[in-house]
């Protein structure tokens, strides 16, 4: 089975590496020291996808980064999803992620609990207090690390409560908490 990472770098900057590698290490069992293994080739914005598996880092590859436009999400029901680990084989999410219609993206329902989007975490706000997903598909490291530093608070997140959001924001090693203004979700 292989899995990979992404990674943000900027320059000489590698960004939340620590987060980086508690992930691998929960996914494989064991420590691996990144910055072994991530040499930025120039000073552009730039994405690191590791891929490895339980035995060693298979390759790793840098691509310039554009972030994508997301205003718009297709509400999608799936209750067999299992995206515990960040498997490279994503072709459940890339099926689901088909289905989105005219929205940007989907949000994924499981088990009448909002989950991710097909690339993030998410968070909502609502009096005063961001929430994200007690039970996400994917552990992600910038969620975590909102979690740790006290932003976000974890809950069960249903449609209900969902559509009650006054603010909403994806997360993932690319973007870090990026709030959506002008937000729509389709049901």
């Amino acid at each position: 089975m292989n899995y990979f990472e992404t990674i943000k770098c900027n320059g000489e900057e590698i960004f939340n590496i620590t987060y980086h590698e508690k992930r691998i290490s929960r996914t494989i069992g064991k420590n691996i020291n990144l910055l072994d293994y991530i040499y930025p080739p120039n000073n552009e914005l730039l994405k690191c996808k590791i891929l490895y598996n339980e035995d060693d880092i298979l390759d790793v590859a840098f691509s310039f980064y554009k972030k994508r436009e997301i205003q718009s999400f297709q509400i999608i029901i799936n209750n067999e999803i299992n995206y515990n680990k960040k498997f490279e084989n994503r072709d459940l999410i890339n099926e689901l992620f088909s289905k989105k219609e005219k929205a940007d993206e989907i949000i994924i329902v499981k088990n009448n609990l909002i989950t991710d989007t097909s690339i993030a975490n998410i968070a909502i706000y609502i009096e005063s207090q961001w929430y994200t997903p007690k039970k996400p598909l994917l552990l992600g490291t910038t969620r975590q690390r909102y979690i740790d530093n006290g932003t976000l608070k974890e809950i069960d997140i249903d449609i209900n409560l969902f559509k009650k959001a006054e603010k909403f924001a994806l997360l993932n090693a690319m973007i870090g908490f990026n709030e959506i203004e002008d937000f729509k979700v389709l049901f």
